[in-house]
């Protein structure tokens, strides 16, 4: 399995294999490795929010601090 690109990359990727689902478009064979790359990308997504919610709460309070009137 390729590796998740961007996040556009990534979400777009997503919304194909549930396309296929709607669609009916995959196949028993098919559908493990769909699941699998579908929980991937999800999993990455995931860690890549939490990696920024955690850059937005180490910055927060040094923006706060900056922005605090003297």
């Amino acid at each position: 399995m390729s590796a998740i690109g961007d996040w556009k990359e990534a979400a777009g990727e997503l919304d194909a294999i549930v396309a296929s689902f709607d669609e009916g478009e995959v196949s028993v064979d098919d559908l493990f490795v769909k699941l699998e790359r579908a929980t991937a990308i999800i999993e990455s997504l995931e860690a890549r929010l939490d990696a920024t919610r955690a850059k937005v709460d180490e910055l927060a309070p040094r923006l706060a601090k900056v922005a605090e009137p003297e």
